[in-house]
């Protein structure tokens, strides 16, 4: 696929490296030369210096027979007009871009041919909040992610010393839980991925994956680790678009407060949240902290634009007695340095962004996919289409369908029915298939399984 990315910061580099790596003919258009360089040399991709919302940039860099066009510039208008430019003049067919400007979302009918040709919209923002949403809603959860609208959910957890299952094969799973049906996906142990058989023993500090329908997570983690009590009081530090979103979504559930250290942007928040109390100081204050009963607060959650300052304030809190901290972290150089030691959890904008853009770059009908352990594993959910003639996996039960090496097929959901994935399953047309796959490399062979033959037609 012949692709141009415009934008080499972290989303656009991210992009650039996923894709590259799959065989993908990539060009990256930027204004930044040195970066441009520096992208070149470790990718094997082209790259364009120039405005990327100029025609004759976006000639330069191939517009002419490109399948997509993927504007992720730190600025919406240059965005908008890159896409409406494919469009008008190069009949780009898919057009993708990072729109971030609440303002422009929320106006019905202005992302269309008619108006600005854009394909799938991308809010960086939104992704981000819904990702920390879903781990806030699941204490004790490391990876929370949705399938076929919510009804099926992939969560990874480590494993701790006491579960009922440390120390057991994984067969003894259903004897533990004779009503839940679940499925675990892939182990990563020390970093390493151990694809799960009957008789794998699981170990303390396992990073596992498991899927499972929605209702039964919770009763699933408490076979893997101590269940950790719901949480209540949270405190986001950083009241930009994802600490303001943030608040917005979870206010109702929580007891909420926001630190902002800009006194008008506080008080922009203190006059638009209902419930939120807002805060106009440092994050990184101790006083202030102490003050606010940092020891009895079940999330500290770090969201300003600034890494390092993210990493401070949730490794202080930490110390001063916060029970959960997470840290949004751009860097991807500083997420696994951090992650596991007095941060619980390092967000990466990137990784969580990314999926959203690869859903429309895989082949066949895909219609989730999961950028994992940083890139190296992928989750997808695939819709199988054709017949027993033409599909390679319809009227097959999952014994006999020749998964890639290092994949699984997790779940299975048919209609409004949740189908936890095992040998005598058999796969039905338009079934909505959730796979794992710990190596990226055999993505391209995943895929394959689910394009539909010529004799379908």
């Amino acid at each position: 696929m012949k692709i141009i990315i415009l934008g080499a910061g972290q989303v656009g580099a991210s992009v650039a490296a996923e894709l590259a790596s799959e065989a993908n003919d990539i060009t990256v258009i930027d204004t930044d030369g040195p970066r441009l360089r520096e992208l070149g040399d470790r990718l094997d991709i082209r790259t364009v210096q120039g405005r990327g919302s100029f025609p004759t940039v976006l000639r330069q860099a191939g517009a002419d027979d490109a399948d997509m066009l993927i504007a992720v510039t730190s600025s919406d208008e240059t965005n908008m007009i890159a896409c409406q430019i494919a469009f008008t003049l190069f009949k780009t067919p898919t057009k993708i871009a990072r729109v971030r400007e609440s303002a422009y979302l929320t106006r019905g009918g202005l992302f269309k041919n008619a108006a600005i040709p854009i394909d799938v919209l991308i809010s960086p923002e939104q992704v981000v909040t819904n990702y920390i949403k879903r781990l806030i809603d699941n204490p004790g959860a490391l990876q929370v992610l949705d399938f076929a609208e919510g009804k099926v959910q992939l969560v990874a957890v480590r494993a701790y010393y006491g579960g009922p299952l440390v120390g057991q094969e994984l067969r003894f799973l259903r004897q533990h839980m004779p009503g839940v049906d679940t499925r675990v996906a892939a182990i990563f142990r020390k970093n390493r991925p151990i694809l799960p058989q009957g008789d794998t023993v699981i170990e303390a500090d396992d990073e596992v994956f498991f899927v499972a329908a929605a209702p039964d997570i919770r009763s699933v983690m408490s076979e893997l680790r101590r269940l950790e009590k719901s949480n209540k009081r949270v405190i986001i530090a950083g009241g930009g678009n994802i600490g303001e979103r943030l608040a917005e979504a979870i206010e109702s559930r929580y007891r909420v407060k926001i630190i902002e250290k800009n006194p008008v942007r506080a008080d922009y928040l203190a006059q638009n949240l209902d419930r939120t109390v807002v805060l106009s100081g440092s994050a990184s204050d101790k006083e202030l902290l102490i003050e606010e009963n940092i020891e009895e607060v079940d999330i500290f959650c770090a969201v300003t634009n600034d890494d390092e300052a993210n990493i401070m304030s949730a490794m202080l809190a930490k110390r001063l007695g916060a029970r959960k901290v997470m840290a949004l972290i751009n860097n991807p150089a500083y997420v696994d340095l951090v992650q596991g030691g007095e941060i619980d959890i390092a967000i990466s904008p990137s990784q969580a962004t990314i999926g959203t853009l690869l859903t429309h770059v895989r082949r066949g009908d895909i219609v989730n996919v999961y950028s994992l352990r940083r890139g190296a594993a992928e989750a997808i959910e695939a819709v199988a289409h054709g017949d027993a003639r033409s599909s390679q996996v319809i009227g097959k039960a999952i014994r006999d369908i020749k998964l890639p090496p290092g994949t699984t097929i997790g779940a299975i959901v048919r209609d409004e029915e949740v189908l936890i994935a095992h040998d005598s399953t058999v796969i039905e047309a338009d079934d909505h298939v959730v796979l794992f796959v710990i190596d990226k490399k055999h993505i391209r062979d995943v895929e394959r399984l689910f394009q539909v033959g010529l004799t379908f037609f």
